[in-house]
């Protein structure tokens, strides 16, 4: 059949090409992106041929490759669109996928970015799941979505929860997590990053959401009992292990569950982050620890709701005025476990601009987030509607960066090496992202950043050493 004979000598051919990643620079590797989402079987022939390459080692030269230092740079969490994609083309399923093999785990993700057109590598992993499973916590592994812990079987409650003690760290997830880390230092250079969930946030998964929401009411001493319990005998050791082996890393801690969103702003500061401080105390590496990821930073702007009566049907006197000391004193406090950049995330809800002050104020880098709601592509009701605020939306975040870049004291190499994420960030990129979306908001970036190399502004005057 003439017809096939000419689609296997395309295909023949393609492989033969596919030694060059240079070939799927932004946009083009987001082109095929889009195209393989939409079904396209060619799409997917060449995507396999892309990652056959890619977990084969040929990109590895590639991937010492870091972002330039006088640019805007953007990052992104990618390990759930890695899955996507490996389990698409290959039947890869979760729990191979986090556990098998870190060469191929760590290829894949830099592949990923590199295809999405991501400057700057950030290597992420499930980080609420793989903090509590080796705790011995009861887990979910879906056949083409990440882990998570099993919410209907906690591993300790009020009864039980002193008993908990330190796991080991020679095998199992700390073990797996150990070999991503020296393979992402391997291939890319860049300092290995340890992301492990805050004591709030593991306490959740482990002791359960609900209970725990009830003792912060009712019993806030043992949660704040409980929280230190896990700082000493998971957390610490945990990051012990981790310098031992890695001195010159960083660890990131992720508490979700303990951010204002859901606890409100002083809970967040008299347990969640107190917790962390209590974790570090003492500790050498206090200053290479962060987290990054409170969210919910409106709810501090707002005053608590007036009732008139308490009767049934009462009149309710509401007052929102803004409480920007209050603002103020949970940005302190966020400092306080993240001394190294300010960030503002997309669940923040507070305008960009009091973000973009406050680094400038604090003299601190400013990362904004990209959430996962703003790219889900299901959620998307009017496509042209939303390409333009997505579009005005990433004006705006990259001229309050550009702003701090040109403002404060940046180290020489702007933080290219460090494997946290700056500028943009794109908290979230899966299989269901749109990805017009994400090329809308790096052609934002990329226009700032044509403007630095003709002229228009330079980061080089802005730059100090360490």
């Amino acid at each position: 059949n003439p017809r096939i004979k000419s689609v296997n000598l395309r295909h023949l051919k393609g492989s033969l090409d596919m030694s060059s990643i240079e070939k799927y620079a932004f946009p083009k590797g987001l082109q095929l992106l889009q195209r393989w989402q939409a079904g396209n079987s060619e799409a997917q022939e060449e995507m396999r041929d892309f990652f056959d390459a890619a977990i084969d080692g040929k990109f590895d030269e590639n991937f010492r490759l870091l972002a330039p230092t006088n640019r805007i740079h953007s990052t992104a969490s990618v390990h759930m669109l890695g899955l996507g994609l490996l389990h698409d083309l290959y039947g890869i399923e979760t729990h191979e996928y986090y556990h098998a093999d870190a060469y191929r785990y760590v290829r894949t993700n830099l592949a990923v970015s590199r295809l999405l057109g991501i400057s700057k590598f950030y290597m992420t992993w499930a980080v609420y799941a793989w903090t509590c499973e080796p705790l011995g916590q009861k887990m979910m592994y879906p056949d083409k979505f990440p882990p998570g812990s099993d919410p209907d079987e906690t591993l300790i409650d009020k009864a039980n929860w002193k008993k908990l003690g330190t796991p080991d760290f020679t095998t199992g997830v700390p073990a797996a997590i150990d070999r991503i880390l020296s393979a992402t230092q391997e291939l890319t250079g860049i300092a290995p990053l340890l992301q492990l969930s805050a004591p709030y946030s593991l306490a959740a998964d482990i002791y359960g959401q609900e209970p725990l929401l009830t003792d912060v009411v009712n019993e806030p001493d043992t949660v704040n009992a409980l929280l230190d319990h896990l700082g000493d005998v998971v957390l610490g050791p945990w990051m012990d292990h981790f310098f031992e082996r890695f001195p010159e890393g960083w660890v990131e801690l992720s508490d979700a569950s303990g951010s204002p969103f859901f606890i409100g702003p002083d809970n967040c500061e008299n347990m969640s982050i107190r917790s962390i401080r209590h974790t570090l105390r003492d500790k050498p590496y206090v200053d290479r620890v962060l987290d990054n990821n409170y969210r919910g930073d409106f709810v501090a702007e707002v005053k608590a709701k007036k009732r008139s009566s308490r009767r049934r049907g009462a009149i309710k006197n509401e007052n929102s005025i803004p409480k920007r000391s209050k603002l103020l004193e949970l940005t302190d406090a966020k400092v306080s476990v993240n001394p190294v950049f300010i960030m503002r995330l997309e669940s923040d809800n507070v305008d960009v601009s009091f973000y973009e002050a406050q680094a400038i104020e604090r003299n601190m880098p400013l990362t904004v987030g990209i959430g996962s709601p703003e790219l889900d592509r299901n959620s998307i009701e009017d496509l042209k509607a939303t390409k333009q605020e997505t579009k005005e939306m990433a004006q705006r975040h990259v001229a309050a960066i550009k702003n701090v870049c040109e403002t404060v004291d940046l180290p020489e190499d702007n933080h290219v090496g460090q494997s946290w994420p700056s500028h943009i960030y794109f908290e979230d990129i899966n299989a269901l992202s749109q990805f017009e979306l994400v090329e809308i908001i790096l052609n934002e970036i990329n226009r700032a950043n044509w403007q630095l190399t003709h002229g228009t502004y330079n980061f080089g005057m802005i730059f100090v050493s360490n």
